[in-house]
């Protein structure tokens, strides 16, 4: 099932989420939701949060940029390293039509638990590694506009509250 995905600055997004306590049934469902929801926005990464489910799982895929990768749900993920550092234009699902230069790590390490609930470790580099990072920030309530300067964060938030009421007055279909 596709949800809606929150825009920004919706209250939900700077809200930290919570450990999944248990890998079940209904979490495996909001994984296949997550990545439903993912791929009709055109996206190569979605966090919880942003459907309005503050725990801490993401979906990723960056195979269309990286043909080497494969879909990836993580539940609980924790960065447990960070190596060199690179900056990429990132966009966000919930932020449609702004990018921004974000400066983040180039490789990172990141432990989680599968849709099976085993505890994975994995090495991420180039695109993948920025998309963990993104969702991640995610679960601790901050968004890619918080890692740019005050100004723009600001414009770019008038034109998402412009953008939220342009939804909201459009007559439903």
């Amino acid at each position: 099932m596709v949800r809606e995905i929150l825009i920004w600055p919706h209250p939900v997004l700077k809200q930290k989420a919570r450990p999944v306590a248990k890998v079940d049934d209904a979490v495996r469902a909001l994984v296949k939701d997550m990545f439903e929801t993912m791929y009709a926005a055109d996206g190569v990464g979605l966090a919880a949060p942003q459907v309005g489910i503050l725990q801490r799982i993401i979906v990723l895929d960056t195979t269309p940029r990286q043909p080497d990768s494969k879909p990836l749900a993580m539940i609980n993920p924790e960065i447990v390293g960070m190596e060199g550092a690179t900056t990429y234009t990132e966009g966000c699902l919930s932020i449609p039509g702004e990018a921004e230069d974000v400066d983040r790590a180039a490789i990172v390490t990141v432990k989680f638990l599968d849709v099976d609930g085993q505890e994975q470790t994995l090495t991420c580099d180039d695109l993948l590694a920025i998309a963990v990072q993104h969702e991640t920030d995610h679960l601790d309530g901050t968004v890619f506009v918080d890692h740019v300067s005050s100004l723009k964060r600001e414009i770019i938030r008038k034109r998402m509250k412009r953008l939220k009421t342009e939804r909201e007055t459009r007559p439903s279909v």
